[in-house]
């Protein structure tokens, strides 16, 4: 799998119309570009020429973000560093100084030291990679502080901080981005051209998994199987615990938030197997975690019906032995996309009647402007495409291309299905976090001519 980016040419284009933003090739006033997206302030900002960043949490995942940043030499400037751990503050602080540029402060030492950093007067933007249950906080905090607030998925865990952040970006006229990298992924993007000019006709049905196992090295220490910070969430909830991947490129492919909605969700799990027998097999039946009570069930299955009659499975499946998978389908009323099996069939135009086609000639053709270039940056590529949009955003003080109400839409099933599995499956129903604002907002995610 390909994905291509120009980061430079794209950075470039940042500042060329003064307030402008460029999605996708669409040259768009700031006015226009933010009148589409409903109920947040505007950002009512000048616009800058570098952006300065601050990053909390140093660990693999912050490091791996800082790495693109570091790329955006002529655009980028990482100010502050944080971590709980100094010894992971200094390295990163130390890492920036060998990169050639000035060498950041670094906080350390305690866990509300980072709230330091988001106080500072000299940051444009703050980028979140810490455990789950400060994402929000730390989220909230950075836009009340003036700032724009890019934060790693999932953005919320709750319900309560799903309107937690939807509430302060309005009032406080602040974006939050959630760093969704599949929304950017070349294909994804390839299949969402295609559907916007009409391929697949009208759009009904989808499905979708994050499908990884990662018992061995995410929610418990490989070799040890000690707990890692994650593993209470296996302990206390049974839900859908990773809801993003699933749904990064699946709501813009759907219209949701712009022309469609969710209605309502039911979900249901499996019993809770396979954590213990993955203990007893490798550690023996004596080790505390081959006989531990987890409330999380191996295979979560939650349905949603959208207030325009589409529906979609989403599967959570993070426990088991398997490769990694996400099974996107993706169905209309002229035919489907099926990510597993790298192909499509569209009615009338596959050469054969009712056989799949490869879909690599399709992505070639419908190629998105956000995946030419050479690939650089983490996943793919699809981390250097987020961050440099975001970047640009920040530097044009425009709404970044993954907004809040797209942030917790993405969220919102992992509480709800937690919800939903208590009640035997019941329906539950889905907040509008846009106040009725997604029957009229026009789809905006990587739109682009077609001249």
């Amino acid at each position: 799998m390909s994905y291509k980016f120009d980061r430079r040419g794209f950075l470039k284009a940042g500042t060329a119309a003064g307030l402008g933003v460029t999605l996708g090739g669409v040259q768009l006033s700031a006015s226009a570009a933010k009148s589409d997206l409903p109920l947040v302030k505007e950002v009512n900002l000048p616009v800058i020429e570098e952006v300065r960043i601050g990053i909390i949490g140093m660990g693999g995942r912050g490091n791996s973000l800082m790495g693109n940043l570091l790329e955006m030499n002529e655009t980028v400037r990482i100010k502050a560093v944080c971590d709980v751990y100094p010894e992971r503050a200094e390295a990163a602080a130390q890492r920036v100084a060998a990169a050639g540029h000035p060498k950041p402060e670094s906080y350390s030492g305690s866990e509300d030291v980072w709230k330091k950093l988001a106080e500072r007067d000299d940051l444009d933007a703050v980028v979140i990679a810490t455990y789950w249950q400060w994402h929000t906080p730390m989220a909230v905090y950075v836009m009340k502080a003036g700032k724009y607030a890019a934060v790693e998925v999932p953005a919320a865990y709750t319900l309560e901080e799903c309107w937690e952040l939807v509430n302060t970006s309005e009032q406080t006229g602040m974006p939050c981005m959630m760093l969704e990298n599949w929304s950017f992924r070349s294909d994804n993007l390839a299949v969402l051209n295609m559907i916007r000019q009409g391929l697949l006709g009208r759009i009904v049905h989808c499905h979708c998994a994050h499908s990884h196992d990662c018992i061995d090295h995410w929610f418990f220490e490989s070799g040890t199987g000690k707990d890692r910070w994650s593993a209470k969430f296996l302990v206390e909830h049974n839900r859908d615990q990773y809801p993003s991947h699933q749904l990064g490129p699946v709501i813009s492919w759907m219209d949701i938030n712009c022309g469609d909605y969710f209605d309502y969700i039911t979900s249901t799990a499996t019993d809770s197997v396979g954590i213990n027998a993955y203990f007893a097999e490798k550690f023996g039946p004596d080790h505390p975690n081959a006989k531990r009570r987890f409330a999380q069930g191996d295979i979560v299955t939650t349905t949603v019906r959208t207030k325009k009659g589409k529906s979609i499975v989403i599967n959570y499946d993070m426990q088991l032995p398997r490769p990694y998978d996400n099974r996107w389908l993706i169905q209309g009323t002229h035919g489907l996309y099926n990510e597993q099996r790298d192909a499509v069939y569209i009615e009338g135009k596959s050469p054969k009647y009712h056989e799949w086609e490869p879909f690599g000639p399709y992505h070639e053709k419908y190629r998105h402007s956000w995946a030419k270039g050479p690939a650089e940056g983490g996943h793919g590529g699809t981390d250097m495409v987020e961050l440099s949009l975001f970047v640009q955003a920040v530097k044009n003080r425009t709404q970044p291309p993954i907004d809040v109400y797209d942030s917790v839409i993405m969220c919102v099933h992992g509480p709800l299905s937690e919800i939903s599995i208590a009640k035997g499956g019941s329906p539950v129903k889905v907040p509008d976090f846009t106040r009725g604002k997604w029957e009229t907002r026009k789809p905006y995610f990587a739109v682009e001519t077609t001249a």
